[in-house]
């Protein structure tokens, strides 16, 4: 059964491949050290973001746990990555050992923006201000998919696309983050669709509202009043 299949994947006591991107800080690098406790020795963890410094500190972060795990950090700017950088960072990262060597290929999709939440839906007519946003929270994440299930094809597979209630709900100043979101996350329903059959688990995890570096750029910066408020009392209420 599906629920026997998701049991099966998601052990992670298997020496493991596990890359999480936007790891430097926030829920990415929350994320990364939380399933670095529950490797298998062996596994190899790949660090992706633009910040070296903060990746350098997950990187210790997960090192001081003792487990015997291999972590890269690659600091790379999405806004100009490739098909192509990825395959090499893929393999690079994979410098020394087989991809048959791994039981489990885990890949934690968590890099993102919020946009420019001080515009409204019709404020924006740039087509190429969108075509920028949309470069580094859709497309280079279906690029950087498409090559990781090129390199791990025969290996199962966990893949996990962070998203939010603002891909299925509109928020007024949030035109950017909502349809990126939206879109981000249909595209990871049709490839759950098309590996329903395979050893493949993919999901869409919206973890709710946090208090990190983003939200405070929307309390900072939008436009919506209430929304503001609303997280400004979260922040409060912890």
């Amino acid at each position: 059964s599906k629920k026997n299949q998701a049991k099966m994947v998601l052990d992670l006591e298997k020496r493991t491949y596990l890359f999480v991107t936007g790891a430097s800080r926030g829920i990415g690098q929350c994320m990364a050290i939380e399933v670095a406790t529950k490797l298998k020795a062996g596994s190899v963890i790949v660090l992706l973001a633009r910040s070296e410094q903060g990746l350098l500190n997950t990187k210790e972060r997960i090192e001081a746990l003792g487990n015997d795990l291999k972590v890269c950090t690659y600091s790379t700017d999405l806004s100009l990555a490739t098909a192509t950088q990825f395959r090499e960072l893929l393999e690079k990262s994979l410098k020394g050992v087989k991809v048959s060597d791994f039981e489990r290929a885990f890949i934690i999709h968590n890099a993102g923006t919020v946009g420019d939440v001080s515009k409204s839906a019709v404020d924006v007519s740039d087509a190429h201000v969108w075509q920028q946003y949309y470069y580094v929270n859709v497309f280079s994440v279906i690029s950087l998919n498409c090559e990781f299930f090129q390199v791990f094809s025969g290996t199962p597979k966990v893949v996990v696309n962070i998203t939010s209630k603002c891909g299925i709900e509109p928020f007024a100043s949030m035109s950017f983050y909502c349809s990126g979101k939206a879109a981000r996350e249909m595209y990871f329903r049709v490839l759950a669709t098309e590996q329903a059959l395979d050893d493949v688990l993919v999901l869409n995890y919206a973890p709710g509202a946090i208090d990190t570096e983003m939200t405070e750029q929307v309390q900072r910066d939008s436009t919506n009043k209430e929304l503001v408020g609303l997280f400004k009392m979260q922040r409060e209420d912890r």
